[in-house]
């Protein structure tokens, strides 16, 4: 039998103020000495009520990619969203995530808590 999960959180779940600031607590871990996100942090609370509001009013965009190269190990080509898309990313994966990590099996590794890269070879 295959058992169905709900998924109970509403869009205004994902926008709403409360989550918006968690998901900033946890996005700048780490990365307050990039100079886009201290940009961003100057006017924190306008940035973010700005981005509430524009969520609210179904009119925000996604706004355009940063490109840059990196050697670590290999050269990539990295492409990276602006602060308030990101913050945003993260605002949308702090509602779901519980939902979907519910939904995969077992022997699914790939961007999930407690698994990884090492879990999964090591299950190989």
């Amino acid at each position: 039998m295959i058992r169905k999960i709900q998924l109970t959180h509403t869009f205004n779940d994902i926008i709403c103020l409360e989550n918006l600031l968690l998901a900033w607590k946890e996005f700048v871990c780490g990365k307050k000495q990039k100079k886009d996100v201290q940009e961003f942090s100057l006017q924190l609370m306008d940035n973010i009520f700005s981005l509430h509001f524009e969520l609210s009013n179904h009119t925000w965009k996604h706004g355009g990619y940063q490109a840059f190269k990196i050697n670590d190990p290999k050269p990539r080509d990295i492409h990276k969203a602006k602060v308030r898309d990101r913050l945003l990313h993260h605002a949308i994966y702090r509602k779901l995530y519980p939902f979907f990590d519910k939904t995969f099996t077992a022997d699914s590794y790939s961007c999930r808590n407690n698994k990884g890269t090492h879990k999964a070879v090591d299950k190989f």
